[in-house]
């Protein structure tokens, strides 16, 4: 038996159209998001901003029940870390833009040996993203962008993406300095490096922790995922009000991020114990208050 969807809210879902074949597009992910009573998701695309494409399923497809959101990644296929497009993207109504992720330094690094199979079939390398400069403080563009945010667009979330903790370290700590507030820290534990206490010491800055189905061997068994204890450590040294449950899912080889995201809330209340009004605060109202849809829970 799978966790009663009705509400819940997928910041995280990587549905087509993309460079890569994709499980759903994010056509697909609306009718699933309907069918499970999904309130809202957001489409997230690694090179290309998804507004677009989230505001016509939307009109066509939604019947007023569930609404799909775009979102913008600072990745070299939009100019990296380039205001112009964040302003538009913004303009758009992207409700989230994320630091770099592909085009990361971190990232590259990281894929080094194996590739990264969302690339598809692109045939111009990745220039690596290092947003810090030698002195280990943040690029005047990032500066910039959080300047943007705080001034025009405070109630745009920002992703801090794939970089390493060094970089994350000090785009959060900029960006509670500067008075931003929907700060979201994306699977930390998963590709980044971060430990235990780096997650607590940004939530202590007020940003929300990502727990993402995806990584998790119980969800979908992969010789890189991690075992369900990084999610049981997480929920009880983070705590649950500064957490997002999200799938992360959509890629081709794994299931539907709808199915994913049902069997991970599932675990997450068996595993470590929560109660039905902490699930919701994880998994619907955290990230109904990061979309602007109500107000931060209490």
């Amino acid at each position: 038996m799978s966790y009663d969807m009705s509400g819940a809210i997928d910041i995280h879902v990587h549905a087509g159209p993309s460079v890569a074949k994709r499980r759903v597009d994010a056509g697909d992910m609306l009718l699933d998001g309907i069918q499970y009573g999904y309130r809202a998701f957001v489409s997230k695309d690694h090179y290309f901003p998804t507004m677009m494409g989230t505001d016509m399923v939307t009109k066509f497809l939604g019947e007023g029940k569930c609404t799909a959101y775009g979102c913008i990644c600072l990745n070299n296929a939009v100019g990296g870390i380039n205001l112009h497009a964040v302003d538009a993207a913004c303009a758009m109504g992207a409700k989230i833009v994320f630091m770099p992720t592909v085009s990361a330094r971190n990232h590259i690094e990281r894929h080094s040996k194996t590739g990264f199979v969302g690339a598809g079939k692109m045939k111009i390398p990745e220039d690596p993203i290092y947003y810090l400069d030698e002195k280990g403080e943040l690029l005047p563009e990032v500066e910039r962008l959080l300047a943007y945010l705080a001034e025009h667009h405070p109630e745009v979330v920002l992703g801090t993406g794939h970089g390493s903790v060094e970089e994350i370290d000090k785009l959060i700590r900029k960006a509670s300095e500067m008075g931003l507030k929907k700060l979201l820290v994306n699977h930390p534990f998963f590709n980044i490096g971060a430990g235990i206490r780096d997650m607590v010491r940004w939530a202590d800055l007020g940003a929300l922790i990502e727990l993402n189905a995806v990584v998790f061997n119980e969800v979908e068994p992969a010789a890189h995922h991690l075992d369900f204890s990084v999610v049981e450590e997480v929920f009880r040294e983070v705590g649950f009000r500064r957490i997002i449950i999200d799938s992360d899912l959509g890629q081709a080889v794994y299931m539907p991020p709808a199915e994913g995201l049902a069997k991970f809330a599932q675990l997450v209340q068996e595993h470590c114990g929560a109660t039905d009004e902490q699930m919701d605060i994880m998994l619907r109202r955290n990230p109904a208050w990061l979309l602007g849809l109500e107000e931060r829970p209490a």
